[in-house]
């Protein structure tokens, strides 16, 4: 508390009760005293009023005015003093006689309209406040006869007296007695007022001192003392501050003591850190050196090694072409199992190297689950075959055919788990599922699981399964192959997805290696839709030994609307041609554990034919030379196991050559539409497969090489929809439309974008910067049929429902998953609108461009640094001609060391991958001779 706050309360506290007891004791006493002086008045009144009414009534009785007279006037005169008249009325309220002149003796009468009260009455001049008025009745209570001789009857009202006081002498009395409490209470508050300022001398004085010292120590003046004497509490105080202070000088002291001790402590601490940290920062170096090396080394080994494989095993396939012994055969087949195990352990070793150096970098493109998982299935069966063992794939079909991720890496798990599992199981089944887990929003969760019924793992090796260069037990690499790498690269991809995985396993019974990854949905068509209509209410015979086999398509065929017949063998009474039931289709599934001879199959297809007009043969992957020599001899249909559920509908359907498709890609009308179209593009093969895609489906086209001859172009001539490249060299495709829409004649003109950088986000970006549409490569011949009737100007409205353009990479269908071959014809062909002349010119322009691109890589590896713009534009280039010549595996490393340029990396982070371009462009020129031959 301040010291006027301690002042103003010490003051308070003493004249607060002295003022409030000092107001109600003069105000009790004063109001005694004034209605005491009151009271004496009335008293006094009524002392000459009664008597005078007792000794009036004899005058009354007799009328005798003379005698009331001198009766009252007596009595005027002796209270002359506070009477300041009386008069005496009759029994009518008539005056009868006065001591003196009134001006209104009606105020000293009784209300006339009541009669008179027998008791004396007391009463205040309204007209006058300084008078009261005291009215007593004259009885009549002597024996008293009145002068006309009759008797007054006792207590009879003769007439009344009335007075009247004057209360001046009253009122002045009373006012004296006010003002001499009035006094008396301001002394006592002068008198509490001293005392009071005594008492908060002699303490807020000391007080206010203190504060002040203790102030002052507070402000690090420590030597600072409270002199003087002071008494009781506050002399406790004094010293209890004092000690304060003193205390505070010591911890003072001995802090600074400390505080340059610990600085001193502090600054040997910073050397040592700062001599840690040179020598960290060398470790680092060396540390980064290393890593550099090592990569440099895996990628020139990979090279090197790649390079003879390839060479090994292509023509050893070469060799097989030709006429050889049997045991020719099995070693030319061995010596390419043995090069393609070598690959597959060179593949592990550089994609453990990328994960471990965090260069792996995961796609976002739509895919079809089924079609992913059939590939799978379909390049494992054969290995499963060869060992008797069934392979199966069953997908939830709750799970969204369209989804957004990386399929080749979703393949390259599966593809690990399901080789796992044949590796090490002898005999029964290998089973695949795709689970649906949730579905909330766009997002799905899809849990995928291989159970096989191989030698298991004991719990003491499965915590050994997920780390580097092991297996669960040593003697396993001996018999059965392989790296250890297998299982830590799936698992550190499912890391990289954001899922988990893990197993379940008992020794000698089997294992279930599970995994779970989140997709986002995709409503774009990836691929073609089966018209399964023809086949609703057909019945279908499925005989099928294998149990889990038999449940999966029997699904699928059911879902489609038939009437299965399930049976594991033949029926009994197929002998007995009364006895028979005939199918619309007989699907006929044989195990891949037996042997089969010519005659045995030739009895079985002969049984089959009995039933139905329509039967189809599952046969191992490993029997396809023997369904060719049936094919050729009965009229039935073979299919390889396991069945895909497309490949077998489309056997079932009648006239499937023409009713396969729903929608068949080939959009493209023979009538022409009347548009005007511009296409924009640097890279010559692009361009010249635009122009070759447009021709057939427009009336009038444009080319430009670059953004600003499209401007150029623009501001002379009008057109209706212009295609537009992004990445281009001096204008690139942005600013190419902010001046386009400038132009008069081009200012409402949609420009579409065309790029095959299609990261995520791209299409967005795009938009926001001005462009209409989104179009990614390659480019498909009916999605750019579709963009052409969306924009076409001449359409009239209503007639063409508006088409759900796909988001991002939505233009990439199911063709854009990758290729396990160097060079994919069918890919290429179906990318130039299946014209061999234009998909062999394609070819023939990227190959003259590869030269070109290795000069530039290699001057990049000569001159290590920050990249320069010469190389991200021809790596651009070099993508933008890969997205049509059906060459996936150098699209894929164009698309990732593009994204690694963008991001700023620096050349020796990127030279791994410019050493596998390099080794990729070898590949493809060798692949590419037969085709330009």
């Amino acid at each position: 508390m301040t010291s006027y706050g301690l002042r103003a309360r010490v003051i308070t506290l003493t004249l607060a009760p002295t003022l409030i007891i000092g107001l109600l004791l003069s105000a009790f006493f004063t109001l005694n005293r004034y209605n005491d002086l009151e009271n004496q008045l009335i008293t006094s009144g009524t002392d000459i009023i009664e008597p005078l009414a007792i000794a009036s009534e004899y005058g009354m009785t007799q009328q005798s005015r003379e005698a009331v007279r001198r009766l009252i006037s007596y009595a005027h005169r002796k209270h002359s003093d506070i009477v300041r008249s009386i008069a005496v009325f009759d029994s009518h309220h008539e005056l009868f006689v006065t001591s003196n002149f009134h001006p209104n003796f009606q105020s000293l009468t009784f209300d006339k309209s009541k009669p008179i009260p027998l008791l004396s009455t007391i009463e205040h001049s309204e007209s006058n406040p300084s008078v009261m008025i005291l009215r007593s009745p004259i009885l009549a209570e002597g024996q008293f006869i009145d002068p006309n001789g009759k008797e007054i009857d006792p207590n009879q009202p003769l007439g009344y007296i009335a007075i009247e006081l004057d209360m001046s002498s009253l009122r002045l009395q009373q006012y004296q007695e006010i003002f001499s409490a009035l006094m008396v209470l301001l002394l006592g508050i002068g008198l509490s007022g001293f005392f009071a300022y005594r008492l908060m001398r002699d303490v807020t004085l000391p007080i206010s001192h203190m504060v002040s010292v203790v102030d002052r120590i507070r402000r690090g003046h420590l030597d600072v003392r409270i002199e003087g004497k002071l008494h009781g509490e506050l002399d406790t105080l004094k010293s209890g501050i004092n000690a304060m202070a003193m205390s505070l000088s010591e911890y003072h002291v001995e802090m600074q003591h400390s505080i340059d001790q610990a600085t001193s402590d502090l600054r040997e601490t910073l050397e040592q850190l700062e001599i840690q940290n040179i020598e960290l920062d060398i470790a680092k170096k060396r540390a980064q050196e290393a890593a550099r090396v090592k990569s440099e080394f895996l990628a020139n080994m990979s090279h090197e090694l790649r390079t003879p494989l390839n060479g090994v095993i292509g023509f050893t396939r070469q060799i097989l072409k030709t006429d050889l012994t049997a045991n020719q055969v099995d070693y030319l087949q061995t010596i390419e199992r043995s090069a393609q195990n070598l690959l597959s352990i060179i593949n592990d070793i550089l994609d453990f190297s990328k994960l471990e150096a965090g260069k792996l970098l995961l796609e976002n493109i739509p895919f079809d689950v089924q079609e992913s998982l059939d590939e799978v299935v379909s390049l494992q069966a054969p290995s499963a075959h060869e060992k008797g063992l069934e392979i199966t794939l069953r997908i939830d079909p709750n799970i969204p055919q369209g989804m957004v991720g990386d399929p080749l890496r979703i393949q390259q798990i599966l593809t690990n788990l399901v080789g796992n599992s044949i590796k090490f199981t002898e005999r029964g089944n290998i089973d695949i599922a795709a689970e649906l887990r949730s579905i909330k929003e766009n997002k799905v969760e899809v849990q995928f699981i291989v159970r096989d019924t191989g030698i298991g793992i004991s719990e003491r090796q499965q915590a050994q399964l997920f780390q580097a260069f092991s297996q669960a037990d040593a003697s396993i690499s001996r018999r059965y192959g392989g790296t250890g790498l297998g299982l830590v690269i799936t698992q550190n991809l499912v890391s990289q997805m954001g899922g988990e995985i893990g197993l379940t396993s008992r020794l000698h019974q089997g294992s279930t290696f599970w995994f779970n990854v989140t997709f986002q949905t995709s409503n774009m068509p990836l691929a073609p839709q089966l018209d399964t209509s023809p086949l609703i209410g057909k019945s279908v015979l499925l005989i099928e030994p294998n149990m889990q086999s038999a449940a999966i398509i029997e699904q699928q065929l059911t879902q489609a609307g038939m009437h299965v017949t399930y049976q594991a063998q033949f029926p009994e009474d197929n002998a007995n041609p009364e006895n028979n039931t005939t199918y619309n289709i007989v699907l006929l599934n044989l195990p891949p554990t037996l042997q089969y001879s010519q005659g045995d199959m030739f009895n079985l297809v002969q049984k089959g034919l009995a039933l139905t007009s329509h039967l189809i043969l599952g046969l191992p992957s490993t029997e396809l030379a023997l369904a060719e020599t049936l094919i050729k001899l009965y009229p039935i249909q073979c299919i390889a196991k396991p069945i895909v559920r497309r490949k077998l509908l489309q056997l079932m359907l009648p006239n499937q050559a023409q009713s396969t498709l729903l929608a068949s890609p080939e959009l493209i009308q023979n009538e022409k539409l009347p548009m005007r179209v511009m296409a924009v593009d640097d890279n010559p093969a692009n361009l010249k497969l635009i122009f070759a895609l447009l021709e057939e489906q427009v009336e009038y086209i444009t080319t430009c090489s670059n953004g600003a001859e499209a401007v150029e172009r623009a501001s002379q001539e009008s057109y209706d929809i212009i295609l537009m490249d992004i990445q281009m060299p001096h204008m690139d495709g942005v600013t190419a439309c902010e001046n386009i829409k400038k132009t008069h004649l081009n200012a409402n003109t949609p420009v579409i974008a065309v790029t095959a950088h299609a990261i995520e986000g791209e299409r967005e970006r795009l938009l926001k910067a001005g462009m209409d549409d989104y179009l990614s490569k390659p480019i498909e011949e009916h999605i750019l049929h579709q963009i052409l009737i969306h924009w076409n100007p001449y359409t009239e409205i209503g007639t063409i429902e508006k088409l759900s353009l796909p988001d991002d990479r939505q233009n990439v269908v199911a063709t854009s998953q990758k290729d396990s071959a160097v060079l994919n014809w069918d890919m290429a062909l179906k990318q130039s609108a299946n014209k061999i002349d234009l998909a062999k010119d394609m070819l023939n322009m990227l190959i003259k461009f590869l030269p070109e691109v290795n000069q530039v890589v290699n001057q990049t590896l000569n001159a290590p640094g920050k990249p320069n713009e010469a190389l991200l534009n021809i790596i651009h280039k070099l993508h933008g001609s890969c997205a049509y010549c059906g060459v996936p595996k150098l699209q894929s490393l164009c698309a990732t060391i593009e994204t690694e340029l963008r991001s700023n990396c620096a050349i020796e982070d990127i030279e791994p991958e410019l050493f596998e371009l390099q080794d990729e462009i070898e590949k493809v020129q060798e692949a590419a001779k037969p085709y330009l031959v």
